[in-house]
């Protein structure tokens, strides 16, 4: 029962569960900014004097307002600061682009990721970058890169 309840005030604190009637696709569509992020994983707890939520074991988050998904072995949501910190193997895909790292925090209100290593590696990020139409044929040929050029003379005496 205790488990129960964690989940019902993690998911107040989150900002509820909304239970509504069906609608129709485009209503549905326009309101992507008020859809709940959906927390998922093996334990959570909610503290309600601090407002932080903490998930542990197989951590999914699905926040469809602003197009993420991501997963980790820990995560916890500071509810009062808008600040989602995962922890362990982080995945995180948002529009297309991926972030991985050991620890990463997203700063909500600042649609800003800070991503860190585990120890001995790197971040890796791969981000979808749009093809651009090709230059018009007038355009001259870009010269191509030379690392070490060849020094030019001075014509003056």
């Amino acid at each position: 029962m205790r488990q129960w309840g964690s989940i019902v005030l993690g998911m107040a604190l989150l900002g509820g569960v909304s239970f509504g009637t069906a609608r129709p696709a485009i209503a549905q569509a326009r309101e992507t900014r008020n859809q709940p992020m959906t927390l998922r994983s093996d334990i959570q707890e909610a503290n309600s004097i601090t407002g932080v939520i903490t998930a542990r074991g197989n951590v999914q988050i699905d926040y469809p307002a602003r197009q993420l998904q991501a997963t980790s072995a820990e995560a916890q949501y500071y509810s009062r600061e808008q600040r989602i910190v995962l922890s362990g193997d982080v995945y995180v895909l948002q529009e297309g682009n991926s972030l991985r790292g050991e620890v990463v925090t997203y700063l909500i209100d600042e649609g800003r990721f800070v991503a860190e290593p585990d120890v001995g590696q790197q971040v890796q990020s791969i981000y979808l970058v749009p093809d651009t139409a090709s230059p018009a044929a007038t355009t001259a040929p870009a010269e191509e890169f030379n690392p070490k050029p060849e020094f030019k003379t001075l014509l003056s005496p």
